[in-house]
This record gives C-alpha cells, sequence and structure tokens, in this order.
C-alpha cells in the first residue's frame, strides 16, 4: 500500500540532520539524505552503500544523468519504503547539483 501524499525533498546544504525524527516523513528524508552524503566504497561493512564521487569528474551532461540513475538505485536499494516520482538535478553557479526528490511512502 502506498500514501498518496507526496514529499518533497531538496537535499541541500541547508538540510537540517535530525537523529531522533519525530515522524515516518522525516526519518525516510534523513535515510534519503544520508544515502546521498555517503561516497560509495566508504562504509566499511556495506561497500556499495552510497553514491558513486567518479560522476563529479565527468562533463555536466553524463554526470547529471548518471547521478540520477545512481540516485534512483541506490534509493530503492537501501530505502525499500520510498517510492520515487519525479528527481530533478538543480545547480548553481558553482557547478554544484542539488537532487530535488519527490517521492512517495510505501505503507
Amino acid at each position: 500500500m502506498i500514501n498518496n501524499n507526496e514529499l518533497d525533498l531538496l537535499l541541500n546544504n541547508n538540510f537540517v540532520v535530525d537523529y531522533s525524527p519525530a515522524s515516518l516523513e522525516k526519518e525516510i528524508a534523513q535515510n534519503v539524505f544520508t544515502i546521498f552524503i555517503t561516497s560509495k566504497y566508504s562504509v566499511p561493512l556495506d561497500r556499495e552503500f552510497g553514491l558513486d564521487v567518479s560522476l563529479l569528474d565527468m562533463p555536466m551532461t553524463t554526470a547529471k544523468a548518471l547521478l540520477m540513475n545512481e540516485i534512483v538505485n541506490a534509493i530503492e536499494t537501501y530505502e525499500p519504503r520510498v517510492k520515487i516520482t519525479q528527481i530533478e538535478l538543480e545547480g548553481d553557479m558553482d557547478g554544484k547539483f542539488y537532487p530535488h526528490i519527490k517521492f512517495l511512502i510505501k505503507l
């Protein structure tokens, strides 16, 4: 069963880490953020956790497509309670990408 309330999450430098989230939505948002900020191969007992940072050295258009694919695969693998409905990569003048993820929660 899927909760029909779509959640909207912008993963940027303003995201506040909450180690004791008060709701399921906040817990899931925290987990998605953790997946996003973790470099693949940096977790000792689960080297596949996180995102592949080698994408950062690729041309922007290639990196965007591959990064979106990485995000979807990582979230589907490590946060199975989420059904992604939309991902957009918002960029700034410094060439930084900030994923804007819309998703539903599977109950």
